[in-house]
């Protein structure tokens, strides 16, 4: 039986692995994808995470990755299903059909891209809509395109697209952008990136492959039809916890309710990153979450 199960190799899952590892913890990190990193392996640059500025997001995660390597971490690859509270231990669920059994839970499953949820948006995805710039940019290289919301994400989106492509075009449903002035001030100063405020899109159009996204002025009523190849959407994130049953409490978005202390309704499951509730995620506190949701394992098991 293992101390602890982890779910997730993003910077939560990972940090938490290094942690039971230099604990002296018997522990097993349970990914579903070969690429562990989470959210920051689809990002170009990451400026700030303390002491690697402007390091590549995947190249972030790697090191992640080969630290907790290095330390002699269980890696299993599978898709957890359920997790079930039998009081004396717990008993992870793969899709497989395999359980493990272990005395806790560390949920790491982090967060995915939210829809935007207009029409035309699932019926060309993969053909012009896409949620990841660095992943997707390149195949619009001289083209114009479109990137929905005013976060950090979108910021740094149409600064990454300005590079390559025709011409970006950032929509926002407010009147000023919600994410770090530094990466609003950069890419106001690319010649090649126009700011749409106060701007909703209200359909991508196109059949075979995106042609164009159609918006609407919150402020002054105002519709238009903008020519766009590509629809990059960074309008947030949902909780990557859909299909496993049996796991705590989650508020009214899906987010799995944890404080700082990682504890969840569950003794002795813990949720740790950007699947718990919290105001800020980011990488680093991704990572703190890690190191605190190991000392509180730590703590129920009385080591």
């Amino acid at each position: 039986m293992y101390d602890t199960v982890i779910v997730g190799s993003g910077p939560a899952g990972l940090t938490a692995g290094i942690y039971a590892k230099r604990a002296g913890l018997e522990a097993l990190i349970i990914e579903n994808t070969p690429v562990g990193g989470g959210q920051i392996a689809t990002t170009d640059r990451v400026d700030n995470y303390p002491g690697l500025l402007g390091i590549n997001g995947m190249e972030l995660g790697m090191k992640f990755r080969e630290h907790a390597e290095k330390l002699g971490c269980e890696f299993k690859n599978g898709q957890v299903v359920s997790v079930d509270d039998r009081v004396s231990s717990k008993v992870v669920k793969l899709e497989s059909g395999e359980e493990i059994e272990t005395k806790t839970v560390i949920l790491a499953l982090g967060a995915d891209h939210s829809r935007l949820g207009v029409p035309g948006e699932d019926e060309l995805r993969g053909k012009g809509v896409s949620y990841c710039a660095t992943c997707d940019g390149a195949f619009f290289r001289g083209k114009e395109v479109a990137v929905i919301g005013g976060g950090d994400v979108a910021l740094g989106d149409a600064i990454y697209l300005s590079k390559f492509v025709k011409k970006v075009y950032l929509i926002h449903r407010r009147d000023q952008f919600r994410g770090a002035k530094s990466l609003a001030d950069e890419a106001a100063s690319k010649e090649n990136v126009t700011f749409l405020y106060d701007t909703v899109v209200t359909n991508i159009n196109g059949s075979e492959k995106v042609t164009g996204v159609e918006t609407l002025n919150k402020k002054t009523g105002e519709k238009g039809t903008l020519a766009v190849d590509g629809v990059f959407i960074a309008v947030g994130t949902t909780p990557n916890a859909n299909g496993i049953s049996g796991l705590p409490e989650t508020d009214e978005k899906g987010y799995i309710k944890a404080g700082e202390d990682c504890a969840t309704s569950i003794p002795g499951i813990f949720a740790a990153g950007d699947l718990r509730t919290k105001k800020l995620r980011q990488v680093i506190t991704a990572a703190a979450d890690g190191a605190n949701a190991v000392t509180s394992v730590q703590d129920f098991l009385k080591i």
